[in-house]
């Protein structure tokens, strides 16, 4: 995870509070809370990227950097890496933006993969058409 940026990159796709219900012991919001918000911001970006149902397949590279605590506002950024015939590859930050008297402040990210399926659960192609359209946007 790279300390190079300073403010959240990719879309926005989920936002919400942290509340008594999702912490520990100690007061400190669970990881997995987290990481079950980045999975939904990566769901939501998949699905109307692929138009229609995913699946998450893996999880890699997360470090939580700063603790979230009651009533901090997270924001959960996606941002597509790569797309392959049934996948989609997306790297997610999370990023306390608590209120407007302090910076936002990235909690961690992660690189999620997704796979499109059909609605037995089966592995679907992820239509040529918006495949294409995700190259030649990478391509300028």
């Amino acid at each position: 995870m790279s300390d190079s940026h300073v403010k959240p990159e990719g879309t926005l796709s989920l936002q919400t509070i942290a509340m008594p219900a999702d912490t520990n012991w100690s007061g400190d919001v669970f990881g997995g809370w987290i990481v079950s918000q980045m999975d939904l911001a990566g769901a939501i970006h998949a699905e109307r990227f692929s138009k229609g149902r995913c699946a998450t397949i893996s999880i890699n590279q997360m470090t939580f950097l700063v603790p979230v605590k009651v009533g901090d506002v997270i924001s959960c950024y996606t941002k597509i890496l790569k797309v392959g015939n049934t996948s989609i590859q997306m790297q997610i930050e999370v990023w306390d933006s608590h209120d407007s008297s302090r910076a936002p402040t990235r909690v961690t990210e992660g690189v999620f993969t997704f796979v499109a399926v059909d609605v037995q659960g089966s592995k679907r192609q992820i239509a040529a058409d918006v495949r294409h359209k995700y190259l030649a946007t990478q391509s300028v």
